[in-house]
C-alpha cells in the first residue's frame, strides 16, 4: 500500500513489546547503517497486531525518533497476523489492463473476509509451472479496519505512513542482502515475535510459501504468570533479571517445542505441495530468536541448518556508532526495521 511523497523512508517496526526503528543511507554502491533504535511499550498497549493504546504508543514512537535524533518524517511500517492474508494463486494469463478486474473478482474465494472490507494488493510471480496459459500472483489483503488503526496512530506520533508492508516482505528484503546469497539455496525466514510466528520460504529471492502463526513469546510470559500467580509485568522483571531459571527454562523448553510443531507442520506442507524437497538452511529473527536450546531443537527436527540471521551483514557499519557487541545484540530485534528501512515509495 502506497501513498505519496519522497522517496526516502525510515522503518518502523512496530510490535506488541518493542518498537524498532532503523534509517539507512543507500546509494547505487553501498547501503550504510545512519540509525537503529528500539523501546519497550507497556504490555497491552498492542495486542494481537490490534492497537489498544493508540497515544501510548503514538509517544514512545516519538520519543524514540527524538532520542536517536531522527528528523525524517516518512515512515514505511508493516503488520501481519490473521488480520492479513497472503496467498499464492494462479490464474489465466490476461492483459494488464484486464488482471486488476480478474484478481478482485477471484479474490473473494481465497479471502476468509469480505471483499468489501479488506484492502488488496498483489504482485506478478511469473508464470505457472503447471499450465503455460496460467500465471501465478502473490495475493496480499488486509483487514480495512486494521490499516485504518496504523494509519491513524503514525500520524498521531506526527509521522507520515507513505507505505504499509507485511511483515514476512520486510524480512525477507533483509534476506537478500546478506552475503553469499545463493540462487539455488531453499531457506527458511523464522521470525518469533511477541504474539506471532511469521514464516517465509525461498529459493534464492523467490518466496514459495509464507505463514504467520499466533504463538510467540508472549507465551512464556503468560505461563509464567499462570505458575506463579503474578502479573504479566512481574513476570516481564523475573525474565530480565533471570530469576526463577529453572522455571522458566521448563515453560520455555514446552512453549519452544510448541513453535517447533507448528513450524515442522508448514515445511511439511511445503515438502509435500511443492517441487523443492530440500531446505538448506533456517534463519531465525525475533525476540524468541534468543530463547535457549530453540535452535537446537529445531534444527533436531527440520533437518537443515538453523542459526540466528545476522541482518546487519550486509550493511556498512560504523563501529564508532555501533560497536560489534552493540550489533549482536540487536541482531535478532532489527531484520523487520530494516527490511521496511530499505523500501521507497515507487517501489512494488
Amino acid at each position: 500500500m502506497r501513498f505519496s511523497g519522497n522517496k526516502h523512508l525510515v522503518g518502523l517496526d512496530i510490535g506488541s513489546t518493542f518498537i524498532k526503528v532503523a534509517e539507512l543511507k543507500i546509494s547505487k554502491k553501498r547501503t550504510s547503517l545512519k540509525k537503529f533504535g528500539l523501546a519497550r511499550i507497556p504490555h497491552g498497549a498492542i495486542l494481537e497486531d490490534r492497537i489498544k493504546d493508540k497515544d501510548t504508543v503514538a509517544g514512545v514512537i516519538k520519543k524514540l525518533f527524538k532520542d536517536h535524533k531522527i528528523k525524517e518524517k516518512n515512515v514505511a511500517i508493516s503488520t501481519g497476523g490473521h488480520s492479513v492474508v497472503i496467498k499464492t494463486i494462479s490464474t489465466a494469463k490476461v492483459p494488464a489492463r484486464e488482471l486488476h478486474k480478474t484478481i478482485f473478482s477471484e479474490a473473494e474465494q481465497y479471502i476468509p473476509y469480505d471483499v468489501e472490507d479488506v484492502n488488496i494488493d498483489y504482485q506478478i510471480l511469473g508464470d505457472s509451472e503447471y499450465s503455460s496459459e496460467q500465471m501465478n500472483i502473490l495475493l496480499v489483503a488486509a483487514k480495512k479496519d486494521l490499516v485504518a488503526e496504523y494509519i491513524e496512530l503514525i500520524q498521531t506520533a506526527g509521522l507520515n505512513p507513505k507505505i504499509i508492508d507485511v511483515d514476512t516482505f520486510a524480512l525477507q528484503n533483509v534476506y537478500e542482502t546478506l552475503p553469499g546469497l545463493s540462487p539455488d539455496t531453499v531457506a527458511l525466514l523464522v521470525d518469533v515475535g511477541a504474539s506471532k510466528i511469521s514464516l517465509n520460504i525461498l529459493k534464492g529471492s523467490n518466496s514459495l510459501m509464507m505463514r504467520d502463526t499466533v504463538s510467540g513469546t508472549n507465551q512464556i510470559l503468560e505461563a509464567l504468570s499462570d505458575r506463579l500467580g503474578i502479573g504479566i509485568e512481574a513476570a516481564e522483571t523475573l525474565l530480565s533479571e533471570k530469576k526463577e531459571e529453572v522455571l522458566i527454562r521448563e515453560i520455555s523448553d514446552q512453549v519452544s517445542s510448541a513453535w517447533c510443531s507448528q513450524i515442522c507442520e508448514v515445511v511439511n506442507s511445503f515438502r509435500s505441495n511443492a517441487n523443492e524437497k530440500g531446505l538448506s538452511t533456517v534463519l531465525l529473527s525475533g525476540g524468541g530468536a534468543s530463547v535457549k536450546g530453540f535452535a537446537r531443537k529445531l534444527q533436531s527436527e527440520i533437518d537443515a541448518a538453523v542459526s540466528i540471521m545476522e541482518p546487519f551483514s550486509g550493511l556498512e557499519i560504523d563501529e564508532k556508532m555501533f560497536p560489534a557487541s552493540r550489533i549482536r545484540e540487536l541482531g535478532p530485534q532489527a531484520p523487520i526495521a530494516l527490511g521496511l528501512a530499505m523500501r521507497r515509495v515507487d517501489d512494488k
